[in-house]
């Protein structure tokens, strides 16, 4: 069984705790690795180390720090099997899945090397004669990135390499329920020869380890994709230095389906984006709300279509749509909300419980259940599985308001043929993101953002880019 330690100013080190974290397989419930158990101490040590190192990163030309993310796009290619395989034993993400998501990883690394020489500033027209006022982009020191268990790898990518290309240099603390992936990649990337201290990994608790390096002055940006309470605690921790944060947090998007849309676009696209990784994606559709016209027809299709959702092993299931959940909790958390949601009152017409072939691991059905109120547990709070509830509306404008009644803002979209209802749709959804005729699924030149409780900041694109950057103003005056 392989064993990870921490990897710290360039190198792999043993953690002073004694204790491990065991990371099991999802879908056989067998544990598959160990990792030492990060400290305060180490959390520490790699800022130091990081610190250390920002300066001469910082003074390398963008060019030449843009030739280190190509290798690392060039490490994860020649290695994307493996990879994949990795991260797919570790998750529960179904293989094919897992293989996109290394190889986008890739990209993103290439894509961010591209920013290298458009890091731009501006000269504004002074008041004074013979005085030039600049603006100009200075990287923020240290950033932290904490890493959710859902997209690990491309997520941990989104802080490392939009912090590295403005010359910043990085802590990163992998998720303790997935941290495979990123630590094998720490040792793949030894090759490159980057230098000491410019990317550090420090895996351990979050009361811990995150606190730690949330709380610490040495910190210039903290970056966390996670739940609301993991924001709010990082947010409590940065406010003893006034530390930036950049939060994308939980979600609970609605789809609107128009009586005008392309029926079968919207289900296909409904349902791919709830069943990817079984539904344990932000910005998964979360409520669907369908034109009382066409309700019926949509919920006996959308039934359906869910009924004949592929579950299998990730890795053995090759062409499976989903596979396990991700852990126990996940799979006790979402039994227990339908459970309370059919106390209310709701009525289950697929799935509901776990599937009948598998003896072990967190399998669960692709659910679909109507009859829900709009105040109801299942269609304010966050599912974060393969579960949709359904409602009606009557009015375009009913379905916005349903659709803005939430404490996130994250995701929205909206299905329609009709450019009216687009329009409206699109100016009035109170959401970072709005997709009209497709599935909620972003791209890396866009902007990932979530509104209200989804988050602060974002990623993603030139804007993505700029968090990890101070603009910084000079006034030249000259005789």
């Amino acid at each position: 069984m392989k064993h990870y330690k921490q990897f710290i100013n360039g190198q792999f080190v043993d953690s002073k705790a004694t204790s491990v974290i065991e990371i099991l397989n999802p879908c056989t419930e067998e544990v598959i690795s160990t990792i030492s158990t990060g400290t305060v101490e180490d959390a520490n040590n790699a800022l130091e180390a990081a610190q250390t190192a920002q300066p001469a990163w910082e003074a390398l030309p963008a060019i030449q720090r843009a030739a280190y993310l190509h290798k690392m796009a060039d490490v994860i290619r020649e290695n994307r099997v493996f990879l994949a395989e990795t991260l797919s034993r570790e998750q529960a993400k179904v293989i094919g899945l897992a293989q996109v998501e290394i190889d986008v990883t890739a990209d993103y690394f290439d894509y961010n090397a591209g920013w290298a020489r458009r890091i731009e500033g501006e000269i504004i027209q002074s008041d004074r004669e013979k005085e030039h006022i600049y603006l100009h982009k200075v990287p923020i020191g240290v950033a932290v990135g904490i890493c959710p268990w859902n997209f690990p790898f491309f997520v941990m990518a989104r802080k490392v390499a939009a912090s590295l290309i403005t010359g910043n240099t990085c802590v990163i603390k992998p998720s303790s329920e997935a941290p495979n992936t990123i630590m094998e990649f720490a040792d793949l990337i030894q090759k490159i020869k980057l230098p000491a201290g410019v990317l550090n990994f420090v895996c351990g608790a979050g009361r811990t380890v995150g606190n730690a390096l949330s709380k610490s002055p040495i910190t210039g940006i903290i970056s966390l994709t996670g739940s609301v309470g993991a924001g709010q605690k990082v947010i409590s921790a940065a406010a003893e230095n006034i530390t930036k944060v950049s939060l994308e947090l939980g979600g609970k998007a609605p789809a609107i389906v128009c009586a005008d849309a392309n029926m079968e676009l919207a289900l296909n696209s409904i349902v791919s984006s709830k069943v990817i990784f079984s539904g344990q994606v932000c910005n998964c559709a979360e409520r669907v709300y369908v034109e009382d016209s066409i309700y019926d027809e949509f919920v006996d299709k959308l039934t359906k279509k869910m009924s004949e959702v592929t579950i299998e092993d990730a890795i053995t299931g090759t062409n499976a749509d989903m596979s396990s959940l991700v852990s126990k909790d996940q799979l006790d958390k979402i039994t227990e909300m339908v459970e309370f949601a059919k106390k209310e009152g709701a009525e289950v017409l697929v799935g509901g419980g776990r599937p009948d072939k598998f003896d072990r691991g967190y399998f669960y059905e692709p659910t679909v259940i109507t009859g829900c109120s709009q105040d109801s547990q299942i269609i304010q709070e966050e599912v974060f599985g393969p579960v949709l509830p359904v409602m009606k509306f009557n009015t375009l404008d009913e379905a916005i308001a349903m659709s803005n009644d939430t404490e996130f803002g994250l995701t929205s979209s909206i299905f329609s043929e009709n450019f009216n209802n687009i329009m409206k749709a699109t100016n009035g959804l109170h959401f970072g993101e709005t997709y009209v005729n497709r599935e909620h699924f972003e791209a890396i030149q866009g902007f990932h953002a979530g509104w209200k409780k989804s988050g602060v900041g974002g990623a993603d694109g030139k804007y993505g880019m700029e968090e990890y950057l101070h603009t910084k103003v000079v006034y030249a005056k000259y005789y």
